[in-house]
């Protein structure tokens, strides 16, 4: 069985401005050091299969149809073994 944890993040040009909230909380807080957050969505799916190259092939097929927009986000994605 694999997992595939899935990391999908706006990319840089999009503005956040759910991560500019948090910033300006965390600034109301006392965290001034805090200069930028940037939210985002983490996914983990479990597959049946121990092929990598299979597993792989159809997270990004995925990622690219269901969890991510385009034209707006990015993703990346891990593989780990994982016992049932």
């Amino acid at each position: 069985m694999l997992k595939a944890k899935i990391f999908v993040e706006l990319k840089p040009s999009v503005l956040d401005p759910q991560g500019k909230a948090v910033t300006n909380s965390l600034h109301n807080l006392g965290f001034e050091d805090v200069s930028q957050t940037r939210i985002g969505k983490y996914i983990e799916i479990v597959f049946d299969s121990s092929d990598k190259d299979a597993v792989s092939s159809e997270v990004t097929k995925i990622c690219d149809s269901l969890l991510a927009n385009p034209n707006t986000e990015t993703y990346r994605f891990e593989l780990q073994e994982t016992k049932s």
